[in-house]
């Protein structure tokens, strides 16, 4: 028998290799810009490139920038004293942006990353909607980082242009500015475009599920068996746990270093001797909007994906009440065959509200939860026990993002903007006077 022994067909002595990006690959482009980025951490000779450029353009340029070209002793247009607040925010921002994601693609590889290996498992609707979504992705990180951009190399290039005094310069002094000029703009661009990558790309991992949930409320249009209804639920619960595990970290303390860098700026841009210009206070302006809408896009990714979940349990609470209804339409002991609802929805069905259905809601009302009957197929095939069961199940088990156990729907987002409003009037109320 030892000569006809037939190897396994797995080797468990090996681990399995990452997949290898090839000119056909979906997420090739991914991978470039990765690579582009320094942020690609495959192999060794990459890790060591990924490091020293953030070392480089994450640490020492804003360091160097802050102490030796913060030019106190410049005129009112050239004085930079809020440059410390810029540089801070950016590093501290981008830093948490770079050990995460790079932390996440070394972790689980970029197509496990962006559930790119469930695709399998889903519709030909939602795999095409996501590839769609995916190349859009990087788009959108240009929409959001090129015009800041240029605003900034706007002002950079008048700063060092204008001839502000006391800037240390080595040789030739056009081009020690020009050196000096074109690495703090790299600086910049590398900070901002890492902070915005991550956010965009957790944007897009909410919005497959978004496009998950919209496929699976499908099953409540058809006859669809319970238990698989069940199974789908919970699969799409465990991705979403995933997501917040993954993601938490990095949304918790987003939130509380932006949090501390605008009310900083707010502190140093209130105080009675403060000198409010353009010119002084622009990139601590530019640094604002960068960092909050960097945090908007987290926010509202999972407030939206967490709205979606929580819709899916109206829905079915909708198509329980439904198929109750219809039951009863029908004569004792016979299978529904032409459902009573679906005979009514050829007429415009008019509300409690005096409202008919028919008219066109437009963008104000939900795909998922929405004022429209659920027409009956097959509602004969699931007991009435099932359904409620199924209800039950789903008011009690609400899918959503969650941070530490909070999860991060509307009422959060209300909770956040209150305190932080509180907080905004106390402080004023200590610098301006505001009782």
């Amino acid at each position: 028998m030892g000569d006809n022994m037939v190897d396994p067909l797995v080797d468990r002595t090996n681990k399995l290799a990452r997949t290898i990006s090839h000119a056909q690959d979906e997420l090739h482009s991914f991978r470039t810009y990765l690579r582009w980025m320094c942020v690609d951490q495959s192999n060794i000779y990459m890790a060591c490139l990924s490091w020293f450029m953030f070392i480089v353009f994450g640490l020492v340029v804003p360091s160097v920038s802050l102490f030796l070209l913060a030019c106190p002793g410049c005129d009112a247009t050239h004085s930079r004293p809020y440059d410390w607040v810029v540089q801070l925010s950016l590093s501290s921002v981008s830093a948490l942006s770079f050990v995460c994601l790079t932390g996440f693609v070394k972790k689980y590889g970029l197509r496990r990353f962006l559930f790119f290996d469930k695709l399998c498992d889903e519709s030909e609707t939602v795999r095409k909607c996501y590839t769609v979504q995916l190349n859009r992705s990087l788009k959108m990180v240009s929409i959001f980082v090129l015009p800041c951009f240029i605003a900034e190399t706007a002002y950079k290039v008048w700063w060092y242009a204008s001839g502000a005094s006391q800037i240390p310069f080595l040789g030739i002094v056009w081009l020690s500015d020009s050196v000096a000029c074109f690495m703090e703009l790299c600086s910049w661009l590398y900070r901002t475009a890492v902070f915005f990558l991550i956010c965009v790309l957790f944007r897009l991992i909410c919005n497959l599920q978004v496009l998950r949930l919209h496929d699976f409320a499908q099953v409540f249009h058809a006859d669809s068996d319970v238990g698989s209804i069940l199974a789908e639920h919970l699969r799409i619960r465990r991705h979403l746990r995933i997501i917040s595990h993954r993601y938490r970290t990095f949304i918790l303390w987003c939130l509380v270093l932006i949090t501390g860098s605008q009310f900083t700026s707010l502190l140093i841009t209130t105080k009675p001797t403060s000198e409010l210009n353009i010119y002084r206070a622009g990139e601590l302006a530019m640094c604002s909007i960068t960092l909050l809408t960097g945090l908007c896009i987290l926010l509202r990714s999972a407030t939206k994906i967490t709205h979606k979940a929580q819709a899916v349990t109206c829905l079915a609470s909708k198509w329980h009440v439904c198929a109750t209804l219809d039951s009863f339409d029908e004569n004792e002991g016979e299978t529904p065959r032409t459902p009573a609802i679906q005979g009514r929805q050829a007429l415009p069905h008019v509300g409690t509200d005096g409202e008919s259905d028919g008219e066109d809601a437009g963008d104000e009302e939900d795909e998922l939860d929405n004022n429209k009957l659920i027409p009956a197929y097959a509602y004969g095939t699931i007991s009435y026990q099932k359904r409620q069961a199924l209800v039950k199940y789903l008011e009690n088990n609400r899918a959503g993002i969650t941070v530490y156990g909070f999860t991060l729907d509307r009422s959060t987002l209300h909770t956040i903007f209150g305190i932080e409003l509180s907080l905004v009037l106390w402080l004023l109320g200590k610098t301006v006077g505001i009782s």
